[in-house]
């Protein structure tokens, strides 16, 4: 009887000890991706930004117009650092030598 309730006893303790342990929550991100044309050889000056509707922009106040009036990537990446979206990757597609380049921009913000 005495094992008994030395045990009954340890238990209650180890149960009021343990802390309660919550599993560790996955970070969840927006991401947005932005087209960016450049002229092939103009040392990569901008032709034209474009940002096609996305999940990510929803509720959100950066625009796409906004982005759309930039005219160069410093100032898209000034701009989305202000707006607390960080740059992850670039990607470049190259058709041909005069053909314009192609430039997708990722980013991503906590939700």
């Amino acid at each position: 009887m005495k094992n008994f309730i030395l045990s009954i006893f340890t238990l209650l303790l180890l149960s009021f000890c343990i802390e309660n342990v919550n599993a560790q929550e996955i970070t969840k991100y927006d991401f947005l991706e932005v087209i960016i044309v450049q002229k092939a050889n103009n040392r990569g000056k901008v032709k034209r930004i474009r940002v096609e509707e996305q999940e990510a922009l929803v509720g959100k106040t950066i625009t796409i117009e906004q982005m759309e009036d930039l005219d160069t990537t410093a100032q898209l990446l000034n701009y989305m650092n202000t707006n607390n979206w960080e740059f992850i990757d670039r990607q470049a597609i190259v058709s041909d030598d005069n053909d314009p380049v192609w430039m997708s921009y990722i980013f991503r913000k906590l939700k």
